[in-house]
């Protein structure tokens, strides 16, 4: 632990934070716009909770740089070996860890790859994947839309856009799952997704097509072995578990907020203002973009040691009470983070979001939220409910459903 950081520094882990984050957030601004925080045992990060001062760190490329490897009390043997941050927070080979010239060949091949993408098929493959998740349990009129279908819809509509087998979908839900709730098992997740895309790398080299696995292989910016591999995992990861939250989250505010909730025959218009709601009050990466000062520096009159991870509350400065009376429909959140690290895939996954929760409106009749409060999942990176129990009217079993697609692209 950095001695500038006190051992009653406010906690982002556990579960007095799962269920109550803003507590923390508040104490965190009670300090200044950036302040210390414990984000697992034995492990602590400046966090940035101020939105001015977070814009003005994500595009200082020249003061901050994305290289883990600059983490001091990592490379000193402070960090414990299983701490569950390190899934997210070790360097590795890919663009979320890249600077620089490597980080403009790594997100180039990244962005004309997501390019490739067809909407209108993105579009049918996740009105597909949606329909049949809400077949397995509409006769019986209840379910947890948060593991039986949010959790579920990206992760599917990701398989079929990296041009997995079936048989690979299962163990990427399982591994994307153990890795972002940053538990005990968030190192041997990490390592079983790994392990799955290196063997859906092989299998692409010897049988390409149109996915986008086959595309970055083919990329002409040359991305070597590993690099694909920690592309495919960035993507992944990155694309599939804040998805499936930013779905949970905007379906809770349609069916919760009167403001949306007497509004649902809206249709599009509605599901779209609730999404866009949800990314400002329930940002779905809460404290994440790590950033290492490259010199001693200070960010809005608080001294920055270099070597010392310093995350971004996405959440927090969204929420920020500089920021009260803006509106929602203002679109300087920080849910996508900003600067050349901004997310590449903003436009697939407002596509995958709109269209699953569109389809769960469209097929479950009379469908209201249980109630009781709610705890996010527990871990410092992410704000996901741990479950979303809703009843219903029942549906019989023969309620006729679309085919999924095989592919998210075009040629």
């Amino acid at each position: 632990m950095n001695r500038s950081a006190t051992p009653r520094c406010p906690v982002l882990h556990g579960e007095d934070f799962a269920a109550r984050p803003q507590d923390a957030y508040a104490a965190l601004r009670e300090t200044a716009p950036v302040a210390w925080a414990e984000i697992a045992d034995g492990v602590h990060a400046l966090v940035v909770t101020g939105h001015r001062a977070a814009i003005d760190l994500l595009n200082d490329t020249e003061t901050y740089a994305k290289d883990s490897r600059a983490w001091a009390a990592l490379q000193q043997g402070q960090v414990p070996p299983d701490s569950p941050v390190l899934a997210l927070m070790a360097w590795r080979p890919s663009l979320l860890y890249a600077d620089g010239e490597r980080h403009e060949r790594l997100r180039r091949a990244m962005d004309d790859c997501l390019a490739r993408i067809s909407p209108h098929q993105l579009r049918e493959t996740t009105r597909a994947h949606s329909a049949a998740l809400v077949a397995r349990f509409a006769p019986d009129g209840r379910a947890d839309l948060m593991t039986g279908f949010a959790d579920m819809v990206p992760l599917l509509v990701f398989a079929d856009i990296l041009g997995c087998p079936p048989e690979f979908s299962n163990r990427m839900v399982t591994a994307c799952q153990g890795m972002i709730n940053a538990g005990p098992e968030a190192g041997l997740a990490a390592a079983d997704l790994a392990a799955c895309l290196a063997e859906l790398r092989e299998l692409k080299k010897a049988r390409p097509g149109q996915d986008f696995t086959s595309w970055l292989l083919a990329h002409p910016s040359g991305l070597t072995d590993d690099e694909i591999l920690h592309q495919l995992v960035v993507a992944v990861g990155a694309g599939t578990i804040p998805t499936a939250a930013w779905i949970a989250h905007g379906l809770r505010l349609l069916l919760s907020d009167d403001r949306y909730a007497g509004d649902l025959t809206g249709g599009a218009v509605t599901v779209g203002r609730a999404l866009e709601k949800a990314l400002w009050t329930h940002s779905p990466m809460a404290n994440f973009s790590v950033h290492f000062a490259r010199y001693p520096t200070q960010l809005h009159g608080v001294p920055i040691p270099p070597g010392v991870p310093i995350l971004i509350s996405h959440a927090a400065a969204n929420t920020d009470p500089a920021l009260a009376g803006l509106g929602y429909e203002n679109r300087s959140h920080l849910a996508w983070s900003a600067g050349p690290h901004r997310c590449p895939a903003t436009g697939q996954a407002t596509v995958v979001a709109r269209t699953a929760i569109e389809t769960v409106l469209d097929r479950l009749w009379d469908l209201e939220l249980v109630e009781g409060p709610v705890p996010n999942r527990h871990g410092p990176f992410h704000q996901c409910p741990a479950s979303m129990h809703v009843t219903f009217r029942p549906q019989p079993e023969d309620v006729p459903l679309p085919a999924a697609t095989s592919s998210g692209g075009t040629a």
